[in-house]
């Protein structure tokens, strides 16, 4: 198969997968029509689906049955969407625009876009605590649920985005400006990583090599949404660009000009994939992950 293909035909399917399963729990919950409408919303409006297919990815590297990972990639990706539709609302980002549609406030109205927000967080965990079964034993979906709420909570996501207020308006270190992106971009990526790991039965080396792994990654990840803030175009990214310099936000280019930030991305992405190495998977399929974050365009 040509280079690029063993990827694209994976996260076809885990894709349809993903969404599937993800419209299905919405569905299967009793709560107002209104509300079940804005979580969809947002959970249809597509987007890389990165987070769920790094933990198919993971799983396929220990060569495990990839569907163990549904509930834990549909939960972690409730928990991201939850985070853009606050971060779209007026008291935060106050953006318009999600992926080239209006967003969930714009649609919903700001107190639903919040409901729809907490009921996709509060739905992840109770995804992850009905997935028990005998491949997946209680205390590996505890574990899960322990690291999955670190990820997304005041220790991580939620740190990272009360760090990014407080640095608005001001000139901040590549230090501050790293804790920032480990924490709001970086922990979801690490989850989504790790939850992989945890359903595969890693040893502590594996984890330690995969939890390193995403964590270049996620800067990675981030260094390049600055990137394409200033060179990417609107129809490309699905939202106006220019918005961070125009929030007058600390980023990698402002910090380290744009060539400086291509340089810290490609050390990022050389990092992640010297991690990878290590942990003597088949690693195949979040080597092509790790370039593809490097050279997207949206």
């Amino acid at each position: 198969m040509e280079k690029g293909g063993t990827l694209e035909s994976f996260a076809a399917e885990h894709k349809k997968l993903l969404e599937t399963a993800l419209i299905n729990y919405v569905g299967k919950i009793q709560a107002p029509d209104i509300l079940k409408k804005a979580m969809v919303y947002s959970l249809e409006a597509g987007g890389k689906r990165i987070r769920p297919l790094l933990v198919f990815a993971v799983l396929s590297a220990f060569g495990k049955d990839t569907r163990l990972g549904i509930p834990a990639a549909c939960a972690i990706e409730m928990i991201h969407t939850y985070s853009l539709i606050h971060d779209d609302l007026p008291s935060m980002d106050d953006d318009d625009l999600r992926r080239g549609k209006p967003t969930n406030h714009k649609v919903f109205g700001e107190a639903n876009a919040i409901l729809a927000g907490d009921a996709l967080l509060t739905l992840s965990f109770q995804i992850i605590a009905q997935a028990a079964q005998p491949q997946v034993p209680a205390e590996t979906a505890l574990e899960l649920i322990r690291e999955l709420s670190k990820a997304a909570g005041a220790e991580g996501m939620v740190a990272g985005q009360a760090a990014d207020i407080a640095g608005e308006n001001k000139s901040l270190s590549l230090n501050e400006l790293e804790y920032i992106h480990e924490h709001k971009t970086g922990k979801l990526l690490s989850i989504s990583v790790l939850s992989g790991a945890i359903l595969s039965g890693a040893s502590y080396d594996q984890r330690r090599h995969l939890l390193q792994f995403s964590r270049d990654l996620g800067l990675a990840f981030q260094i390049r949404d600055d990137i394409l803030d200033i060179e990417g175009t609107e129809e490309m990214i699905g939202k106006p660009v220019g918005s961070d310099a125009g929030n007058d936000k600390s980023t990698y280019p402002s910090l380290l000009t744009l060539d400086g930030a291509k340089q810290k991305l490609n050390e990022h992405i050389a990092q992640a994939l010297a991690h990878l190495a290590k942990t003597n998977l088949d690693t195949g399929l979040l080597e092509e992950i790790t370039n593809l974050i490097a050279a997207r365009n949206h």
